[in-house]
């Protein structure tokens, strides 16, 4: 796959102007453009710069409002329902860790469900924020219809992903971030725009066939991982991140990914424990370093093998100043400069190591 180079700094620039250019306001876009090219820096290219002429579109088109007015429709002190009135992922994301971050510190534990929402990037980016302040986070949302039940064909759950991170004493947390289905929805398209095939064992075709081909995948259905466990565990997670609010389950949502003008209704859920309501920040920072260390050291003759998060994290810092993104992206987003009126993002000089 060819790749192209491009500044971090840059990158974030020109994704920030894309989304002032339709009218996201200044702060909202920046931490919109953040989030995004964050993800690419992490490898995490399915939730990256890939879906900004999504987002963009669907502004443009009413399915994500640009300037919204979210409303706390609940709030015991420790539980909170949130109505995000169409708003941007990020932007609804902003508003639940800030509550669950303030109110997990006064009483050990705090949730957020929220309503009327859209696609808030990898969760990884905000989980990451929590777990600097010493919270445990789990997160997860619906997302449109994309994932067939275990043994079924119909779209009936979404890619329904789920993060938890766990603060460290080491470099970084222990950090989970995954979608329900087998392979990333983010990751069929991208296969899709750059003409390749996706692998074995990630979706079915629309007869059920097992299939090989993005196109054939997005008319047919991903499949859960792991069989009828991860099947049941996408379900759950369907389950509370829409049943707590008004957020609607895929099944009876309109993908934006084909129709912009979709107002997706999206539900998430997030938990944060404080640590230090429990054993205390120290102690569970220093086990859980001692548990992604015996991880590390678990593989034969000097093997490697990664801690879960590991890898995104190690991206993350050789791709401090630079990312390379997939030439079908760099496409898209010239495109789109093209279409606003804006200077496109300029080429880094030299490649990020990889």
């Amino acid at each position: 796959m060819e790749l192209q180079s491009y500044s971090t700094h840059d990158l974030i620039r020109f994704a920030s102007q894309a989304l002032q250019a339709v009218g996201v306001p200044v702060a909202d876009a920046d931490l919109t453009a953040e989030s995004l090219v964050e993800a690419d820096q992490r490898g995490i290219n399915s939730h990256g710069l890939l879906r900004l002429p999504l987002y963009v579109a669907a502004i443009e088109e009413g399915g994500i409002n640009p300037r919204p007015q979210p409303r706390w429709l609940r709030d015991t002190g420790s539980a909170a329902l949130l109505d995000a009135d169409g708003a941007l992922g990020q932007v609804a994301m902003r508003a639940a860790t800030d509550y669950a971050m303030a109110h997990a510190s006064e009483r050990g534990i705090a949730a957020v469900a929220v309503q009327n929402s859209s696609h808030y990037g990898a969760g990884i980016f905000w989980t990451d924020r929590m777990a600097a302040r010493g919270l445990v986070a789990i997160l997860t949302s619906t997302t449109g219809p994309t994932v067939a039940p275990y043994g079924g064909v119909a779209k009936v759950f979404g890619t329904n992903p789920l993060t938890i991170a766990a603060p460290s004493a080491s470099d970084h947390p222990l950090t989970a971030d995954m979608a329900t289905s087998t392979g990333a929805y983010g990751k069929v398209i991208a296969a899709k725009n750059e003409g390749t095939s996706i692998p074995e064992g990630w979706a079915v075709d629309a007869q059920g066939i097992p299939t090989t081909d993005p196109v054939e995948a997005m008319a047919g259905a991903l499949i859960p991982f792991g069989g009828h466990k991860g099947s049941a565990v996408s379900a759950l997670l369907e389950a509370i991140a829409a049943s707590l609010g008004s957020g609607t389950f895929a099944h009876e949502t309109e993908d934006i990914w084909s129709n912009p003008g979709s107002r997706m209704n999206t539900g998430h859920l997030l938990i944060a424990l404080d640590t230090e309501a429990f054993a205390g920040r120290q102690h569970t920072e220093d086990r859980v370093s001692r548990l992604q260390e015996r991880i590390r050291e678990s593989g034969v003759s000097g093997a490697t093998v990664h801690a879960p998060g590991d890898i995104e994290y190690a991206k993350g810092n050789r791709n401090s100043e630079t990312v390379a993104l997939a030439a079908s992206t760099t496409r898209l987003l010239n495109e789109l400069a093209e279409k606003l009126n804006i200077a496109q993002a300029a080429q880094a000089a030299e490649e990020p190591a990889h």
